[in-house]
């Protein structure tokens, strides 16, 4: 039967089903245990689930087993060992065993931009529903929550439908996530919202057995989840439509940030004027480095380049320039480096050479170890390859950035990142650094040179404290 769309309920009324495995809840895999897989299992199981996590990455699953996480997420590692004490918890390599496992798989894997594009590649989806389709034995429910192109949900269910008999009812639905790093554990058991889309009640059904864990805690702690019920298209869309708006807000207030910096204004104060009105709101309106990290960028580009293949291309042609601008607030980082050492720019940019910089932060935004796409390192990058000698030192994401960027310099800790520095830039806005003392630093420094990339400081209290100060859009 086909459920009416849309139907958004703050306290659903949807009509109990049976688990196929006969288990009084369903239970629930999450194939791929990267960021998103790995924190919704080890929270599913916190909400009383049994949970199986399934990955390909021997190396991976051994550690989460062992109760380590491979990633910094605050909380994520108590609630993992606990869960996996408490026997709700266990991962493995092995996808039959998921298949059988499993009333409800969720699909949790990456999709990162293409190689010869801005597409989306979408090679991991289809090789988890593939082999997941083809070791069921029972009727399930396959549900997406990677970030993917509008019509992957009925692509997946073809791809279903290839390897699944029809007799086992093998049915397909859509539940974006909407994590953001540092706070996804209570993103996970506490979401200001849920999305599904579903073609059938039995499929609406699962999905609520599945998230009624969520709903109970809410009651609870007298909250309400909202619950939107609608199509496979619009399921997929809400995602990348979000995170299209919160790119350009972003971007816009880093354009106003340029405009400040061009006419004397400060964008600081001009966020704080028009994040008053409750039309627009404060939140995203901090000027500064840009947005980084591993969905944003890569979701605004593969979004541009589905409705483009869609015929909608026009439509999105604005994103184009919100990631144009997002990309030249790393270069005036550059420019403003090359101002306070008292050098020129030429047609390549500017020779700092002969000078060290510390640079303060790597992970594209604090209380994360991620550094993919991160700003900040890119900075970095960009310092080093002007003839600066760079020391970075990042309070969690050092050996991922070493990885990534293994020409820069690594410090254990902040006083040695900035001692005898020409130059200090904080890239991200680690409370550390935000809490530094300007006076103590600047017993260390070489020059007292300080590039506040993210308007994390204060800058009357660091030029009191005879620090050259530049910020982002600020005076």
């Amino acid at each position: 039967m086909t459920i009416p769309y849309p139907n958004t309920q703050p306290v659903p009324a949807i009509a109990a089903v049976t688990p196929p495995s006969g288990a009084s809840r369903p239970r629930v895999t999450f194939l791929g245990t990267g960021y998103l897989g790995a924190t919704y299992a080890i929270c599913y199981a916190e909400l009383g689930y049994e949970v199986l996590g399934f990955d390909v990455d021997a190396d991976k699953i051994a550690k989460l087993n062992a109760g380590e996480v491979p990633i910094h997420e605050p909380g994520l590692d108590e609630l993992l060992r606990r869960n996996l004490a408490a026997g709700r918890l266990r991962f493995s390599t092995n996808i039959a065993e998921t298949a059988e496992f499993g009333d409800v798989h969720f699909i949790c894997v990456g999709t990162p931009q293409r190689a010869d594009g801005m597409g989306a590649d979408l090679s991991y989806v289809e090789a988890s529903v593939t082999g997941l389709a083809q070791h069921l034995t029972r009727k399930a429910l396959i549900v997406g929550k990677s970030t993917v192109p509008v019509g992957t949900a009925e692509w997946v269910e073809q791809l279903v439908g290839k390897h699944t008999p029809a007799d086992l009812g093998v049915e397909v639905a859509w539940s974006p996530e909407f994590l953001q790093e540092g706070f996804a554990v209570d993103d996970v058991l506490r979401p200001n919202r849920i999305v599904v889309g579903v073609k059938s009640e039995w499929a609406n059904g699962m999905l609520y057995a599945a998230h009624k864990g969520v709903f109970d805690l809410a009651a609870t702690e007298d909250r309400e989840v909202p619950l939107v019920v609608t199509d496979f298209a619009t399921a997929e869309l809400v995602k990348v439509a979000a995170n299209a708006f919160l790119a350009t807000k972003i971007s816009f207030i880093n354009a106003m940030a340029e405009v400040c910096e061009a006419s004397g204004g400060d964008v600081t104060q001009l966020a704080k004027a028009i994040g008053y009105d409750p039309r627009i709101g404060n939140r995203f309106l901090q000027a500064g480095l840009g947005f980084g990290g591993a969905c944003l960028p890569k979701d605004i580009r593969a979004f541009q380049a589905r409705a483009q293949e869609l015929g909608a291309g026009e439509a999105l042609r604005f994103l184009h320039e919100v990631d144009l601008i997002n990309l030249r607030r790393r270069t005036r980082v550059l420019q403003l480096a090359a101002d306070l050492l008292g050098r020129r720019s030429g047609p390549a940019g500017p020779d700092l050479s002969g000078t060290r910089i510390a640079v303060l932060g790597a992970t594209f935004k604090p209380n994360t170890d991620d550094v993919r796409d991160a700003p900040a390192l890119a900075v970095a990058a960009l310092l080093h390859k002007a003839g600066a000698n760079v020391h970075v030192y990042d309070p969690q994401g050092m050996e991922n950035a070493r990885r990534a960027v293994p020409e820069l310099t690594y410090e254990p800790d902040m006083a040695e990142a900035v001692t005898g520095a020409d130059l200090v830039c904080v890239l991200t806005e680690w409370a550390d650094f935000r809490n530094a003392d300007p006076s103590h630093l600047g017993d260390l420094v070489a020059g007292r040179r300080i590039v506040d990339a993210r308007n994390c400081l204060d800058p009357a209290l660091w030029t009191q404290a005879g620090w050259e100060y530049r910020g982002m859009g600020r005076p």
